[in-house]
């Protein structure tokens, strides 16, 4: 599934390539993309036409574009994008031949390319949401979701007292989206790595050292993912272009089982967790904290 990064150089894209673009005509392929989106696909193709998509905003795994209107005003509700496992949201020139499992097309007044939503697996979804302002403007169902670490919002010292007070484990908590969005199971091996913790640590034994480490490896590892444009691993994660990225060549432990650490050289253990993987070094990661 496509984390933190991945989702950001989408939302990069977006910005780029369809910020200011007014919609004249909004066409559902398969009403499974829009299933949450309950009126149904009439109604969503309706709320969008003659609508211009005035950003292209983020937080954690979920995108979003607020929808203005053509008589100005306020700005009250946004096109919400979650891309699941296989989602692609694609710039593509309007006499391209459909993809093979196109979901949903956006066409624009100005004739230029369209936005296309591509999704080979249907996890991922769209649908027009409100937007609620005491919120930062976020979009009204994904409001429970906390910032994530690449926000200004991202308050370090709330974080480190929410674990101080849990009792889980770290890598638990890092997946948790109601206490720091955006991280994934990759990201997370990744950080926890760098940070020398092992992912079935106690939460309330961190120290806020430790802790404040942690952050500074997330935030290392999400920075030199974007600056990559993410991690791939098959074909199902492009940015809006249609290309891949290339974090996975750097990726210190996860996917790594048996090759030799990069820090010590141990071999790189895998361990199952929550029907996933986890890989560390069980070395320089130890279970227990020295």
């Amino acid at each position: 599934m496509p984390e933190l990064p991945e989702v950001e150089v989408v939302r990069r894209g977006l910005s780029r390539w369809v910020a200011g673009r007014t919609i004249t005509r909004a066409e559902v392929l398969h009403a499974r993309a829009i299933r949450r989106h309950v009126p149904g696909a009439a109604e969503f193709a309706g709320r969008l036409a003659g609508r211009t998509l005035v950003s292209a905003e983020r937080r954690g795994k979920y995108l979003w574009m607020p929808l203005g209107d053509a008589g100005g005003g306020p700005v009250a509700d946004s096109l919400l994008a979650h891309l699941g496992m296989s989602g692609q949201l694609l710039v593509v020139d309007p006499s391209s031949p459909p993809e093979k499992h196109l979901r949903v097309r956006l066409s624009f007044d100005d004739d230029g390319p369209e936005l296309r939503f591509v999704d080979q697996r249907t996890f991922g979804h769209l649908l027009v949401a409100p937007l609620v302002p005491l919120a930062r403007s976020v979009p009204e169902p994904i409001v429970h979701i906390a910032a994530d670490p690449l926000e200004d919002a991202f308050d370090d010292e709330a974080f480190a007292r929410r674990l101080a007070v849990r009792q889980s484990e770290i890598k638990r908590a890092l997946l948790d989206q109601s206490l720091i969005s955006g991280v994934g199971n990759i990201y997370a091996d990744e950080a926890l790595w760098r940070a020398e913790l092992h992912g079935c640590t106690p939460t309330r034994a961190l120290s806020a050292r430790k802790v404040a480490e942690l952050l500074a490896a997330v935030r290392a590892v999400m920075g030199e993912a974007l600056g990559q444009g993410g991690t791939s691993f098959d074909s199902l994660y492009v940015n809006v272009n249609g290309e891949s990225g290339y974090f996975d060549r750097s990726l210190n432990v996860y996917g790594r089982e048996g090759e030799p650490c990069g820090r010590c050289g141990a071999p790189v253990l895998r361990e199952a967790f929550m029907n996933r993987s986890s890989y560390s070094c069980p070395r320089c990661q130890p279970r227990s904290l020295p």
